[in-house]
């Protein structure tokens, strides 16, 4: 009974969760434009979505974007968290404290800043600024996801792949480097989660040429939204629970009991 309740317990948070997307996919394929009024079962909401310039603009723009924004992010964060590891323990707490103020620092606070940073040096906003912000909040996650590996790490892998005749860089490329993978790859997913997601600070820093999706949505939340919206949103899901899939799937494999039996045996 106690198995029972617990799980039922579970199965409503869960549904807590995870019914307002399910509303959402099933109103992209509504043939009715409310909400509450079932029209029948269409794709033309799809259809339509891939005729909307506006939108498919402003998808293309939010994931270069983060793209972009990600790739320069990883490779910061990744050269970042190698050099706070190696700094002495005091040094080391002032700079992670500072480099998680962007984390804490409320978004509202972020986003005005950058504006007022990019106006004082009479920058044109548009791409260059909307990545600069983006790099400034996804840095952060990707030492977040980095530090940690650093610390799970042999320090004695270097010294021995030192002494075996490589040279530094010899020894950061085959050793360091893939035993901190998992880290780097899991900080690059979550700053591109967060560059596609972000509203408040893009709001602050985008163009005119440069909207992100989320922009443009909220631009036409002023009107009636339009059900290729839900369309569009059931693409986004599908497409990050697909790559999440896909990520667990292939950790799974690379952490397999299997393999090191095999390992084992020979």
């Amino acid at each position: 009974m106690k198995k029972f309740a617990k799980n039922f317990y579970i199965f409503l948070v869960f549904l807590f969760l995870y019914a307002p997307i399910g509303v959402l996919i099933v109103n992209s394929f509504n043939a009715s434009k409310s909400r509450s009024v079932w029209g029948g079962f269409t794709f033309d909401w799809y259809s339509k979505l891939l005729h909307d310039e506006t939108i498919l603009k402003s998808l293309v723009t939010t994931l270069v974007v983060a793209l972009v924004a990600s790739v320069i992010s990883t490779l910061l964060g990744t050269a970042a968290a190698i050099g706070i590891f190696n700094m002495k323990k005091n040094m080391r707490s002032l700079i992670l404290n500072i480099s998680y103020l962007p984390i804490i620092n409320p978004e509202i606070v972020t986003g005005v800043s950058l504006m007022l940073l990019f106006v004082s040096f009479k920058m044109d906003f548009g791409y260059i600024t909307l990545i600069l912000a983006h790099i400034s909040f996804c840095v952060p996650y990707v030492i977040l996801n980095v530090l940690p590996k650093l610390r799970q790490m042999d320090k004695h892998l270097i010294e021995a792949a030192l002494d075996l005749g490589c040279n530094r860089w010899q020894a950061f490329t085959k050793v360091t480097l893939p035993e901190i993978m998992p880290g780097v790859i899991t900080g690059f997913l979550m700053s591109v989660t967060y560059s596609v997601d972000d509203f408040v600070i893009s709001y602050f820093t985008h163009g005119s040429k440069a909207q992100t999706l989320s922009i443009t949505i909220y631009s036409m939340t002023r009107r009636k939204v339009s059900p290729k919206v839900n369309a569009l949103s059931t693409l986004i899901f599908v497409a990050v629970l697909t790559i999440l899939i896909i990520v667990n799937v292939a950790d799974a494999k690379r952490n397999s009991p299997k393999k090191y039996k095999k390992g084992v045996k020979a």
